[in-house]
């Protein structure tokens, strides 16, 4: 399965949050479900966004349209950071203790 892993950097993540869940009726149509979101300890305006990624085509089509740039600048994102992942096939593995 196709991931999109999204890390922004944002003026104010309260601001940020309310457009963003504004939005996800866009997302779903681009082949995007958000899976999990991550604030950083060091500073909380930047997160850390994990999408399932059902059409990478349609998602490709988003990222890059106009209309989601100007969106990113309206919500107050100054920094963008995107990788599209997949799964290595290894699963997680107990490290043991330390």
């Amino acid at each position: 399965m196709t991931h999109l892993l999204c890390r922004n950097k944002l003026i104010d993540f309260a601001a940020w949050k309310a457009k963003f869940d504004a939005h996800v009726p866009v997302q779903r149509e681009a082949g995007l479900r958000l899976e999990r979101m991550w604030r950083s300890v060091e500073d909380p305006n930047e997160v850390f966004l994990l999408f399932e990624v059902r059409d990478i085509a349609r998602a490709l089509g988003y990222i890059d349209a106009p209309e989601s740039e100007a969106a990113e600048r309206a919500s107050g994102v100054i920094d963008v950071e995107l990788h599209f992942i997949e799964d290595s096939g290894q699963g997680a593995r107990d490290q043991g203790s330390a």
